[in-house]
């Protein structure tokens, strides 16, 4: 991934309505697509009948210890199956009930794994078992997982792994619009008049594309940094916007995948993602 510490740092980068750029937030949801018409179910019970106090089921589920639970109840954060229950007498089935806290759903089914992969280049986005594909890097995990969408060859940086079929097919759809974000350097002048031309769209042989957002980061001799954030799905999409722009790239890396960012995850390595930052992801497509 490229070194930002050689770059001299640029302010220049606006979203398509001119405004400044700005960080992607961590922790808040992204807007949810209007009307999505999606109603979300909770698990099957596999043991219906076994309720437990909330606050108990909360803390199993990683939410907070027992006695911040109970904080959490009182003050109205907690809601049972879409309503608020303020009664730390309250008993649930973990088996079969929703819960949200701040908004946020409580994942109990611990059978569900998604990872995050720092894919090298030179590795195939495919599970064959080939030598140079992403089979090297899952050999701590058990559960069949597969690859939420590609990243080239060429190409480093995040990439989701999931058993959660419904969560993947989200995550790909486009109807739900889910932004991947990208560091490219790229050859060549670069300006404020190319991003904006990017966030304008331009017309490519299979059709019209658009970046949401574009910011230069900074500039090192006859190169260029800079971040672009879209949620098209098409080929070499990001290589090939760049290219028709006159802004061929050297080097490129996805930095975020909806609301998961890559951080400082070292390349080759994966991680598990927590129960609160799977919630916000399967929230932000409707789960």
């Amino acid at each position: 991934m490229t070194d930002l510490s050689s770059y001299q740092e640029s302010d220049e980068g606006t979203d398509r309505q001119g405004r400044p750029a700005d960080k992607i937030p961590l922790a808040p949801m992204p807007p949810r697509r209007k009307n999505p018409q999606v109603v979300a179910k909770p698990q099957a019970a596999t043991e219906s009948g076994k309720e437990e106090r909330l606050q108990k089921v909360l803390a199993a589920a990683g939410v907070a210890s027992r006695r911040a639970c109970e904080k959490l109840i009182v003050s109205g954060r907690v809601k049972v199956n879409g309503k608020v229950v303020r009664e730390l007498g309250t008993k649930v089935d973990p088996n079969q009930v929703m819960l949200h806290v701040d908004g946020q759903l409580v994942i109990m089914d611990d059978s569900r794994v998604t990872i995050a992969l720092n894919k090298p280049t030179g590795v195939e986005s495919s599970l064959r078992g080939d030598p140079h594909d992403l089979t090297q890097f899952l050999t701590d995990y058990r559960e069949r997982l597969f690859h939420v969408g590609r990243l080239d060859v060429d190409t480093s940086g995040l990439l989701l792994l999931t058993n959660d079929g419904e969560l993947a097919n989200r995550l790909t759809h486009p109807s739900w619009e889910v932004p991947k974000t990208y560091l490219a350097t790229v050859k060549g002048k670069f300006t404020g008049k190319t991003a904006q031309e990017l966030r304008s769209g331009i017309m490519l042989e299979d059709g019209f594309a658009q970046a949401d957002r574009v910011s230069i980061k900074g500039t090192h001799g006859g190169l260029t940094l800079v971040e672009i954030e879209l949620h098209l799905g098409r080929n070499r999409i990001v290589r090939r916007m760049l290219e028709e722009v006159g802004a061929p790239v050297m080097e490129l890396s996805r930095i975020a995948h909806g609301t998961v960012k890559l951080g400082t995850l070292p390349l080759g390595a994966t991680r598990r993602l927590s129960k609160p930052e799977l919630s916000v992801l399967m929230q932000s497509v409707g789960l």
